[in-house]
């Protein structure tokens, strides 16, 4: 257990420090709160764009996010030799790409932590189609603006990662300001259990595509992992489409059925048209989408260590 837990620490510090994890948060972030300015005048639409917005932002940086990371991490450290260094010492495949896939899925979490707590203060920044809460608003940049300022002095001063530092006052500073929103601020015009459960279904999601690159990244360098990684992506959004309709054949039905269940359906993940609809959103659906994500994770992981214990590194055979 102690080379698991290290394995993973340092599998998550090292996906923080990269410098496209902290372009990817800061930029997803700026996005995020532009969204109700760019919402303004839209007819009684403003939270339904910004939520819809901020989500999707939220699910496909978070996608990259989990892509790169596992590239950097898993790709990286098989072409520099740190694979071959780490399995001489009494540290076994299984556990090694087990481990990394915890650090990765726990670095995308923290990626989409983020995101769901920005989503919710543009949610109050958004006051109505006419206006914006601008105090809200500035408060939400100086928080970005401090925390890269930051990053920079821990960088210039203690020679930290600016990555890293940056996150980290991220991290701190934007969940407290989204608490005194909640406190403080007047209740949109949205259900606020429903948006939570909604934002929690997007933890599901990067987390299933967290697992899914590291098994590639065993395999195949970033670019290719990425190409994969994104189709994927785009099966999954319109698996339900493709892959169940009933042609009357027996053989093509069962190919079908095949690859609806082996491609992520991340529709389930999806609830911003039940939000824009009013309808509200049942425990039941988060406890059996987790079961669901629990499952494929684990389909996953089996899958990487198959994968990985048959790859040479330097004709080791641990």
């Amino acid at each position: 257990m102690s080379s698991f837990y290290h394995i993973a620490k340092n599998t998550l510090t090292e996906s923080v420090r990269e410098p496209i994890f902290g372009v990817l948060l800061i930029t997803a972030l700026v996005l995020i709160g532009h969204f109700p300015s760019m919402a303004l005048f839209v007819f009684s639409e403003q939270l339904k764009l910004v939520v819809d917005s901020s989500m999707a932002t939220t699910l496909l940086f978070g996608l990259f996010a989990a892509v790169l990371c596992s590239s950097h991490t898993v790709s990286r450290e098989m072409r520099n030799g740190t694979v071959l260094l780490m399995l001489s010492k009494p540290v076994y495949r299984w556990i090694f790409i087990i481990a990394k896939i915890f650090g990765i899925v726990m670095a995308v979490l923290l990626f989409v932590f983020i995101c769901n707590t920005a989503s919710i203060i543009s949610v109050y920044i958004a006051k109505d189609q006419f206006r914006m809460d601008m105090g809200a608003y500035y408060i939400y940049m100086s928080i970005l603006g401090f925390s890269c300022l930051f990053g920079m002095l821990m960088n210039f001063f203690r020679g930290k990662s600016f990555a890293s530092s940056t996150v980290v006052g991220i991290s701190l500073a934007m969940p407290v300001y989204c608490v005194i929103c909640l406190l403080l601020k007047d209740h949109p015009a949205l259900s606020l259990r429903d948006l939570a459960l909604a934002l929690v279904l997007l933890f599901f999601s990067v987390s299933t595509m967290g697992a899914i690159t590291v098994v590639f990244a065993t395999r195949l360098d970033m670019v290719a992992n990425l190409t994969i990684c994104t189709i994927i992506f785009f099966l999954g959004l319109m698996s339900s489409y493709l892959f169940q309709n009933d042609t009357g054949s027996g053989a093509l039905n069962f190919i079908f059925g095949f690859f609806y269940a082996l491609l992520p359906n991340w529709q389930f993940f999806w609830l911003a048209d039940a939000l824009a609809g009013r309808r509200t959103i049942p425990a039941s659906y988060i406890f059996w989408s987790a079961v669901y994500v629990t499952l494929y994770v684990s389909f996953c992981t089996m899958w990487a260590v198959a994968v990985f214990q048959n790859k040479e590194i330097a004709r080791d055979t641990r």
